[in-house]
């Protein structure tokens, strides 16, 4: 679907739970909220990750940089002290159960003019929602997924899942030489509802997690002779007052770990 206002954009997530929005029309929804003007310096930044050291299968095809920020009234942007990341077993039986920390999103990029306008617009979008929510816990991931003739990369390695927050926002970067990565979105029986690729720098996915699965195939690479990466940004609102998310078995809101 195409979506070019907020409202439709809100209409789209209260009805089905997605929404997917292609580039052009992202673009102008972000303009809308605020400047891009520094996006080739942000896009950049996804050439200065480090690998994801964490791993239970031990793979090494993923690099990623976290930060965490707190917006109050809808407006106020606050990014906060490092923090590890957390997932309980039950979102993420690969990875969870453990405190991880990775390295922080560089305070450039982390306060840089495009960075501002995506989270203003998904504070914007998610408050319109979820109105009674006074303050959100946002988390932010920069992941870039790289394969190569040997190994085949894992934006989702957790297969299709939940995130355990609320709001989830999927924005590609950069997609160069890569086959695969299609998006699956599927009800909460895990019955695929559509499918789609994030192919153009700015396609994106805004999703309810509440009432969605997400998931995106392994990527290869088109020419084998050359590697391939899928750079993506990954946001995720929860409502502050739910507390922290270490509770194990609790089905507590958790923090994203695929893309």
């Amino acid at each position: 679907m195409t979506v070019i206002a907020r409202s439709s954009l809100s209409r789209a997530l209260s009805g089905p739970g997605f929404a997917f929005v292609p580039a052009a029309s992202m673009r102008s929804l972000l303009q809308q909220s605020g400047s891009l003007i520094d996006w080739t310096d942000f896009a950049a930044s996804w050439n200065h990750l480090d690998i994801d050291e964490h791993m239970a299968d031990s793979g090494r095809y993923r690099r990623r940089r976290h930060a965490i920020y707190r917006i109050e009234g809808g407006a106020a942007i606050v990014r906060q002290p490092h923090q590890p990341h957390y997932q309980a077993r039950n979102y993420n039986p690969l990875n969870g159960g453990k405190d991880r920390w990775f390295s922080p999103v560089t305070p450039e990029i982390g306060a840089c003019a495009s960075l501002m306008t995506i989270l203003g617009l998904c504070g914007s979008c998610f408050g319109a929602l979820s109105p009674a929510t006074r303050v959100w816990h946002v988390e932010i991931h920069q992941f870039r997924i790289f394969a190569n003739l040997d190994t085949a990369g894992q934006p989702t390695p957790e297969g299709m899942h939940r995130d355990g927050v609320d709001y989830v926002f999927i924005l590609l970067v950069d997609r160069a030489n890569v086959r695969g990565g299609t998006t699956t979105i599927a009800d909460l029986r895990k019955r695929p509802l559509t499918s789609f690729v994030l192919a153009t720098p700015l396609d994106a996915v805004w999703v309810d997690d509440a009432r969605v699965y997400h998931g995106v195939t392994p990527i290869k690479p088109l020419d084998k002779t050359a590697s391939a990466h899928r750079d993506a940004l990954v946001v995720t609102f929860r409502n502050a007052a739910y507390g922290d998310a270490s509770a194990e078995l609790s089905g507590a809101p958790t923090v994203a770990d695929g893309v």
